[in-house]
């Protein structure tokens, strides 16, 4: 054999070993997800800034902010930023009319491979993704909206510190998104596509008698399913954030100071629930 070919075939065996290299057959599959946990979610509301001072009376944090067309879209962060911004946030942006409610929420991904993912999930029946751009969400069978991202992920790089003055500081220090509630029109219909997209080992047993399925996802987060009540619409019922430990009596002394209703947990007494000035469903939960 001339060297030459000897050259080629060598060549061509490490080019057929390299990841990028490899066949259809041979690559990872788009899903289920190989999941890196709840990064963010997103409320609409009718004054960002009020709502922005809100949260900021009842976390510490450091609020971020960025022009989005002719509103200010703020960040409330649940961590100290670092360098590489990765870190978890609650965005708040304007509602333009809509009701103020939770938009949608983020999941990282280690690998998001878009064009992979709205094929399986159209070939399993489910819609594909709305939206251009970097922006897209996937909606489920009710068009409950997931926005994924790969690292580098985290704090978009457009947003800067706030200016937006705030009368005085948080009580309880987050450390990122603990779970978010999903109410669904039928659990047993949207089951298929969440475990599509999470994979069935994510889906926890259920207990007797219990409304809710969870999936638990990486970092110790959660997604669960609740089955509407009659006449209640799909949407994003709650979200919890996970907290170091606190005062709960200066928590409790914060939240009437600002007029927020305290709901009752007396089912998770280490829980701590409330309304927030929009009216949205918010839950305390201490915990690594």
């Amino acid at each position: 054999m001339e060297p030459g070919t000897l050259k080629f075939l060598a060549c061509a065996l490490v080019m057929a070993s390299l990841p990028w290299a490899q066949s259809p057959a041979s690559q990872a599959r788009a899903l289920p997800l190989d999941n890196l946990g709840l990064e963010h979610l997103d409320i609409v509301v009718p004054d960002p800034a009020a709502s922005a001072r809100f949260y900021a009376r009842i976390f510490k944090t450091t609020l971020h902010q960025q022009p989005l067309r002719d509103t200010i879209r703020y960040f409330v962060l649940l961590g100290d930023l670092p360098a590489d911004r990765q870190v978890g946030y609650i965005a708040i942006g304007a509602a333009a009319g809509r009701t103020p409610s939770i938009g949608h929420y983020c999941t990282l991904a280690k690998v998001y491979d878009r064009a992979g993912m709205g094929q399986a999930l159209q070939a399993a029946g489910f819609a594909g993704i709305r939206g251009g751009g970097g922006l897209g969400m996937w909606p489920d069978p009710d068009g409950i909206e997931l926005q994924l991202f790969q690292p580098p992920a985290g704090l978009v790089t457009a947003a800067v510190k706030s200016s937006l003055p705030v009368a005085g500081d948080g009580v309880v220090t987050p450390i990122g998104v603990d779970h978010v509630l999903l109410v669904v029109s039928d659990i047993e219909r949207s089951l298929p596509y969440y475990r599509a997209v999470y994979g069935a080992q994510a889906e926890t047993p259920r207990r007797s008698g219990d409304r809710r399925v969870w999936f638990d996802l990486a970092r110790g987060t959660r997604i669960g399913l609740q089955p509407a009540a009659s006449g209640e619409t799909p949407r994003i019922g709650h979200y919890a954030i996970r907290t170091e430990k606190f005062d709960r009596g200066a928590v409790l002394a914060r939240l009437r100071e600002l007029g927020a209703k305290v709901i009752d947990s007396a089912d998770e007494p280490d829980v701590l629930r409330f309304l927030d000035d929009n009216g949205i469903v918010v839950e305390l939960r201490v915990g690594r």
